[in-house]
């Protein structure tokens, strides 16, 4: 078998399919990369036994069908520091031989029957998204997690499922996303909730172009899932465990209801921070009818205190209540900078409720001094 690629398109596919690629394991072929050329058709394969990716490659000339292991970390090397525009891949039972216009390497070849593929999609029974939306429902809701979480389902994103809606959620205990997006159905689809690992939502979301193309995503049984966009299919075994009863932590009414631009809040909230520490890593915001008061102290760093107007009028006492400033960050940067958010205060010890549109909610504790 021999094929030959265009090597920037060769590397972006390869390096995508090469993050599920695991950096140790007990079967050391899941270390590496399956090309298949099979019915017209090119294609990279990784898993990791648990996430699972296969990458359809466009515009590759070959003179039969055949498949190849790829040793992930030196094709890796030799695609990046290449000048060419052009790559070939040659192979037997044997040799793989990789060339550029003045470069050849000879390495190992593996068995590829050895290499154990990912499923594939085959479902009849799927949900339809935009992969733009898709990416925004990872963007709004995977940094919430908590990937060391040892109890519930933390580390992973729960998925409901409506009948014109997808709603994401992910939550570490102390913030909560919610994101939700419009979305379709085709046939009999699943309804329980399922909870996906953060490590296969940034697979899903480096593999999306985000240029409106449609996204198949079908759920199997509470088993797993499996993503198809128009030039990947991306498998994920659900995280096991029970997720928690999330509605829970939203207060039920409110004593202020305040209008606030992304952008300025984002920047205020960036200042105040510079003066925190791992000791003081608070950040006091006082809100009253003279705006947002935003103030840090930290006695080995120093003082810091921002003033941001409101959009709005506020109407009564004001309000003091200290959060971790990173995770108001973290939440401002997932969302368009111009965008103007609602911010929902009870009182200085319940949970402080961002809200941009219906489609959005971003819930965190605030610290208790």
């Amino acid at each position: 078998m021999k094929a030959t690629f265009n090597r920037k398109a060769l590397l972006e596919a390869f390096t995508t399919v090469a993050s599920v690629v695991p950096a140790r394991s007990p079967k050391p072929i899941l270390q590496n990369v399956k090309l298949v050329i099979d019915n017209d058709e090119c294609t990279l394969i990784a898993t990791d036994l648990e996430v699972g990716v296969r990458r359809t490659l466009l515009g590759v000339k070959f003179d039969r069908d055949g498949h190849v292991i790829l040793p992930t970390d030196r094709v890796s090397q030799i695609l990046r520091t290449s000048i060419d525009d052009e790559i070939s891949i040659e192979a037997d039972d044997d040799k793989l031989l990789i060339r550029g216009k003045r470069s050849r390497f000879n390495l190992p070849n593996e068995e590829p029957s050895l290499f154990p593929e990912p499923a594939g999609f085959d479902s009849e029974s799927y949900m339809v998204l935009i992969d733009s939306d898709l990416k925004k429902l990872i963007k709004r809701t995977a940094f919430a997690t908590d990937l060391n979480s040892a109890r519930y389902a933390l580390g992973g994103v729960l998925v409901e499922r409506a009948d014109d809606s997808v709603s994401f959620v992910g939550t570490d205990g102390r913030r909560l996303a919610r994101a939700t997006v419009p979305a379709e159905r085709v046939g009999d689809v699943d309804d329980s909730q399922c909870v996906l690992p953060v490590k296969a939502l940034k697979l899903i979301d480096k593999a999306l172009s985000g240029d409106g193309d449609q996204i198949h995503v079908a759920f199997l049984k509470g088993v797993a899932v499996v993503v198809r966009s128009s030039n990947s299919v991306i498998y994920s075994r659900l995280v096991e465990g029970r997720f928690p009863r999330y509605q829970d932590v939203f207060p039920k009414s409110s004593t202020y209801t305040i209008p606030l631009d992304v952008a300025s809040f984002l920047s205020a909230t960036q200042q105040a921070s510079i003066v925190t520490s791992e000791e003081s890593r608070g950040v006091t915001f006082k809100f009253s009818s003279d705006g947002v008061e935003l103030t840090s102290n930290a006695s080995d760093v120093g003082q810091s205190c921002i003033e941001l107007p409101l959009l709005g009028g506020f109407d009564g006492d004001g309000m003091s209540l200290t959060m971790d400033p990173q995770y108001v960050v973290e939440a401002l940067r997932s969302l368009e900078m111009d965008t103007v958010l609602t911010v929902d205060l009870l009182d200085p010890k319940n949970a402080v409720v961002f809200r941009s549109g219906e489609n959005y909610t971003y819930v965190v504790m605030p610290i208790n001094k």
